[in-house]
This record gives C-alpha cells, structure tokens and sequence, in this order.
C-alpha cells in the first residue's frame, strides 16, 4: 500500500512539472495600466532630555534628516523625508500612473533615474504622472532636495 502512494505522488509530481513546463512557454502577458497610489511624507518624533538624551552624533549631511536642538522646555526633535511605498514592482510593458500627493514640505522637485521623467510633488496637491514600464531594472526616484532619505526604487521586473 506505501508503495502504491509512493508512486501516486511521484506520477503527481512529474505531470506537474510536465504541465508547469509546457505553460512557462507561453507567449508573456502585455502589459497591464496600474495606478500605484503614492505620499511625500515627513514622519517626525520628539522627547525631552529628561526622558532621552540629545544625540551627539551628526545625522548625514542633506535636506532628507532634520534634527532640531532642545528647545527652552528640553525638548527635541528628529524627522525625515521618505517616499511611501519606499518600493513599487511593476512588470515590463505595463503602463503605470504614478499619483503622489504632497502631505509634507512645500514641494519636492523629483526624477526617475533611466526613464527621464520629472516633475514636481507640492503639498496639498496630487501630482500624476504615467510611462510605460518598458525597461527592466531597478530605478531611483529621487527628491534631490531631500537626500539622502527621499529616495523610492522602482523595480521593473521582465516577462
């Protein structure tokens, strides 16, 4: 009886592959319109020197990290400039609208590095913008006033 489910799921498993390789021949899907939805946002925090000491070790150098001293009641606070999602997965040959709105910082002027797009994210507004994702790789969009933390990848996977 062992024997027969044994072979039960080895003849399983080999139709499975036989079957999985003659689908992955397949010409590849066109691509897709996808809307990825977009924020330039400004996460902060902040405590008092009582509760936690003022860092004495300078954040890296740009307009992405913001650390301000105590102030008269001690207390401090630290932000930075990101992009969310941090990360955006597109296939090749789909046609992607970027719609980012500006939640924090007046504007933040940005390109995406191998597909020459730019243009500006202010806040209160929805900026859109739409390409085809005709290139394979991985690409930097960047708010150049906000380095180094303002940075997304776009990640463009191939058929």
């Amino acid at each position: 009886m062992v024997k027969r489910i044994v072979l039960i799921v080895m003849a399983s498993v080999m139709l499975m592959a036989v079957l999985g390789a003659c689908t992955s021949a397949r010409p590849a899907a066109t691509g897709v319109e996808r809307t990825i939805y977009m924020a330039a946002v400004e996460p902060k925090g902040g405590v008092t020197v009582d509760k936690e000491a003022f860092p004495s070790v300078s954040l890296p150098a740009g307009g992405g990290y913001i650390l301000k001293e105590p102030n008269d009641d001690g207390r401090w606070e630290v932000a930075t400039y990101r992009w969310d999602p941090g990360v955006i997965v597109v296939n090749q040959g789909d046609v992607v609208t970027l719609e980012i709105i500006g939640i924090n910082g007046e504007s933040h002027p940005f390109t995406i590095e191998g597909y020459n797009i730019s243009d500006v994210v202010q806040r209160g507004h929805v900026t859109r913008v739409t390409f085809t994702a005709d290139k394979v790789g991985i690409f930097k969009i960047i708010c150049p006033v906000h380095l180094p933390s303002m940075e997304a990848n776009l990640v463009v996977l191939g058929n």
